[in-house]
């Protein structure tokens, strides 16, 4: 068996994730993604880069949540941080409004480069709510587990951290607002940035400025969002 393990994360995400993996609906999803792999079917991202968001921002940091649904489907796209790509892949087409936006927003030029682990490191939780799938077909891996897992993380920051901001880009994100205490955190929706939906409502929703203001008048630090 592939054998999930919470050896990839420290802290409190490590003591989470143990106690997660002990249960039925992570043992099924450690069996379905075994059997995925001895048909010889390309997976991504890495099975070691699952819990990368988790291992990028250690619990006591997480300030901000953005919230994706499916990691990247193309060959070396996904990483493990969601709308993110390694240093020197091409930006995909969400992104490349993301980053438009951001320029919108603060005037930050993109460096030409989608790798976000530079904000992921300042306390910018990237969750995909799934965080496999099969190469070349987007939403292979819904329903088979991960959205438990990932649900209860959600869940999880919103009970026990105070002042966060969660971004909800497009309608599937937002179904996740149930599991957010509004009263407690700054909850941001607007239109996906896919290039389907992204003018029907993400350019000039300036969620980056709402964000830092939102840190400012928390007494947290505010994200740089330069790409580094």
């Amino acid at each position: 068996m592939l054998k999930l393990s919470a050896n990839q994360v420290s802290g409190f995400w490590a003591e989470f994730l143990s106690a997660e993996l002990k249960k039925k609906y992570m043992k099924d999803l450690d069996l379905f993604l075994e059997s995925e792999f001895k048909q010889n079917k390309s997976i991504y991202p890495k099975s070691e880069e699952y819990f990368n968001a988790l291992k990028w921002t250690p619990f006591k940091d997480v300030k901000v949540v953005i919230l994706g649904q499916d990691p990247y489907h193309g060959e070396g796209q996904a990483h493990g941080l969601s709308f993110s790509v390694p240093l020197g892949v091409k930006t995909p087409p969400s992104l490349k409004n993301i980053f438009k936006e951001l320029k919108g927003d603060l005037s930050i030029e993109g460096s030409g480069e989608g790798c976000l682990k530079s904000w992921a490191e300042q306390g910018v939780l990237l969750l995909n709510a799934t965080l496999s799938v099969e190469a070349h077909k987007p939403g292979s891996h819904q329903k088979k587990g991960w959205e438990e897992l990932t649900d209860k993380i959600i869940s999880t920051l919103s009970e026990k951290k105070e002042h966060l901001v969660f971004v909800l880009w497009g309608a599937y994100a937002q179904r996740k607002a149930v599991l957010i205490d509004e009263s407690r955190h700054l909850v941001i929706k607007s239109a996906h940035p896919s290039p389907l939906s992204a003018y029907r409502g993400f350019l000039g929703s300036r969620p980056f400025s709402k964000i830092n203001t939102h840190l400012k008048d928390s007494s947290a630090a505010p994200i740089d969002w330069t790409i580094k």
